[in-house]
């Protein structure tokens, strides 16, 4: 029998998804028959399924040692040795993290030992700030992602409470996200707002833009405005109302502006003769703009962090 004792990390998840997290080699349909049987227990006593775990609660296990043995691949972060990380903002539940283009935020199949969320448990890990003997299930994790070729900030949540607020905000959009872009053309208006539906073909790991809704689409929202233009191109901010996978890319081409350096949804004669490998889209700013409590983040509300050092900003606009 093994015992777990409940903190603050833990607290709030259901019994069964504690479980399953704890015990990560044990069959879902055995972890649930388990429960049932009693052979996992809450302070001594049956308990059910979806029982809301509290801090300080004792959770029993009478499961077979093979069961709690981890995967046989090493943990990603123990990998790094000296983590990569430009990090614009940190406090004791959340870190603001500067993503360069061409690295992504989580693997995108087995180990990537270079990814943004690897680098993040690493360094957290190395300065003993995460201590994943201590944990029994929370692991750092990101809270928003962007694309690969796309730079800009990353939010990252220290300990589970955080990841929860961040999470619901961002939900709410009480996270308000701006993005740097360039565009072929001079959009017109200057000012406005794309509205549609997307829809995304996994095949071809590509989204689609419809101006009517259809079954499997999202609703696709944002606002922009030219900030400078030239004879070819122009800057724009870009606000995301809603986020959805490949979202500005794919509705600033669908209005007429591709973004410059664009291979999926750009065009490449256009693209040519700037010669460049990696779409002009930056994460630059984002504001917190809490509607509603946030908790042990209340701190923040109000709080604007932007970036100002962006290579294709002052390499095409000064």
């Amino acid at each position: 029998m093994k015992e777990f004792t409940i903190s603050k990390n833990d607290a709030g998840q259901r019994l069964d998804r504690f479980t399953a997290k704890t015990v990560p080699l044990l069959p879902s349909s055995l972890l649930q028959k388990y429960i049932r049987i009693r052979r996992i227990k809450v302070g001594g006593k049956a308990s059910k399924r979806d029982y809301k775990l509290v801090c300080g609660d004792t959770v029993q296990m009478y499961i077979n040692d093979e069961f709690f043995d981890a995967p046989k691949e090493d943990t990603a972060y123990l990998k790094i040795v000296s983590p990569e990380l430009d990090i614009i903002y940190e406090d004791e539940n959340i870190m603001l993290i500067n993503k360069p283009a061409g690295v992504l935020c989580h693997s995108d199949s087995g180990y990537d030992y270079s990814s943004i969320i690897s680098r993040v448990q690493a360094y957290l890990h190395k300065s003993g700030v995460w201590r994943p003997r201590d944990e029994n299930s929370f692991t750092p994790a990101l809270c928003n992602r962007i694309d690969r070729n796309t730079s800009g900030v990353i939010i990252a949540a220290k300990n589970s409470e955080a990841l929860r607020i961040i999470n619901e905000k961002l939900r709410q959009n009480e996270i308000d996200r701006y993005y740097l872009a360039i565009v072929h053309g001079i959009p017109k208006p200057p000012t406005g707002r794309l509205e549609g539906y997307i829809f995304k073909d996994a095949v071809k790991n590509r989204v689609f833009v419809t101006k009517n809704n259809q079954p499997g689409a999202k609703s696709a929202v944002m606002q922009y405005r030219t900030i400078k233009s030239s004879d070819a191109l122009s800057l724009l901010e870009c606000q995301l109302i809603t986020g959805r996978t490949h979202q500005i890319r794919a509705q600033l081409a669908d209005a007429g502006y591709p973004i410059l350096g664009d291979g999926k949804y750009g065009i490449g004669h256009l693209d040519k003769k700037y010669g460049e490998a990696k779409q002009a889209l930056c994460s630059y700013k984002l504001t917190f703009n809490f509607k509603t409590d946030a908790g042990i983040l209340k701190y923040l509300q109000g709080q604007t962090f932007e970036l100002k050092d962006i290579s294709f900003r002052s390499k095409y606009f000064g």
